[in-house]
């Protein structure tokens, strides 16, 4: 009997120090953080494209009150198939080790990257 590994997935802010339990650290933004040069930020990967459409990321403007429509808009994009390839990656380094999301959202509860993470571990 074959049993699936659960996925090990933490979400931290790109501002955040690199520690040694984050695994494979991967940014899931559109734009590179301000501030932040590629040495300092540690990656394994930046997957820009798993990131909200410019469209959609400008309509939300990390607006709470939009969170839930936000949120549905995000996951019809995230079911692509053009994304999917990029969803299984990230869930094979999820399954390998513990991966570690980045972001420079400030609000990581009304976040992009807590839509991300649900769809990652319910499929």
């Amino acid at each position: 009997m074959t049993t699936k590994r659960s996925l090990d997935i933490q979400v931290k802010r790109i501002y955040d120090s690199p520690a040694p339990d984050d695994g494979s650290r991967v940014l899931i933004d559109r734009l590179w953080p301000r501030g932040v040069s590629k040495e300092r930020a540690g990656l394994d990967a930046w997957e820009k494209e798993l990131a909200p459409s410019d469209e959609l990321r400008r309509w939300y403007s990390h607006d709470p009150d939009h969170y839930d429509e936000f949120a549905a808009r995000y996951r019809q994009e995230l079911a692509e198939p053009a994304r999917a390839a990029e969803l299984d990656r990230l869930r094979a380094l999820a399954r390998a080790g513990r991966l570690t999301l980045l972001t420079a959202t400030k609000d990581l509860p009304h976040g992009h990257v807590r839509v991300l993470t649900d769809v990652l571990t319910s499929s």
